[in-house]
């Protein structure tokens, strides 16, 4: 980041063109090296493009600078944390996959359904058509529960848990982080349970 520009000073904004999953995925890991001065635009490429904003093909040539890390390990998840949290009331897993996948109608890993106890909030809920976050309102209204407590959210390969990531620490919730090997890891260890159904 410091050879692309980016300093403790420097103010960032992401964007994709891929529904702002991938620019949220480079939010949540700038954050978790302790880089708070990052944003997102709201419907990314296709909003702007919609919106006849300018576009260019020249590559800027921006002087480095020196980005401090001050990493902080709470906000990823690994397996084993995972599976201490299905016995642990104290931490909500968020799947983050459409309803299908989740109760199991269908697989894109190597075994359908979700890891037990996880609650599902599919990431294509939280974008219009337009491709733009939903009001607050509507988002608030969808991620229900006790803020303070930790949340783990998982998807197929921990880019769709860090849109959702984002949103909730948007939203206020306190202690939110990405288990960012998620399905592409749990799904193909037959030591780690799946349930099929919905919750």
């Amino acid at each position: 980041m410091g050879d692309l520009g980016v300093g403790d000073d420097s103010r960032v904004v992401l964007y994709d063109a891929s529904g702002s999953a991938w620019a949220a995925r480079v939010w949540w890991m700038l954050r978790w090296v302790g880089f708070d001065r990052a944003a997102l635009l709201d419907g990314g490429l296709a909003a702007w493009t919609a919106e006849d904003r300018p576009l260019s093909t020249e590559l800027p040539n921006r002087p480095g600078k020196t980005l401090t890390p001050s990493p902080r390990p709470e906000l990823i998840a690994d397996r084993d944390e995972v599976v201490a949290a299905i016995e642990n009331d104290e931490v909500v897993l968020v799947d983050v996959l459409p309803e299908e996948h989740y109760s199991g109608e269908m697989a894109f890993y190597a075994r359908p359904g979700h890891i037990p106890t996880a609650i599902n909030i599919s990431v294509q809920s939280l974008t219009d058509e337009s491709g733009r976050y939903r009001s607050f309102e509507e988002l608030v209204g969808l991620h229900g529960g006790d803020r303070t407590v930790r949340h783990i959210t998982y998807c197929g390969g921990g880019i769709a848990a860090s849109s959702s990531a984002f949103l909730m620490t948007r939203l206020g919730f306190e202690d939110v982080a990405v288990y960012t090997a998620s399905l592409q890891e749990w799904a193909t260890d037959p030591e780690n349970p799946m349930e099929v159904g919905t919750r």
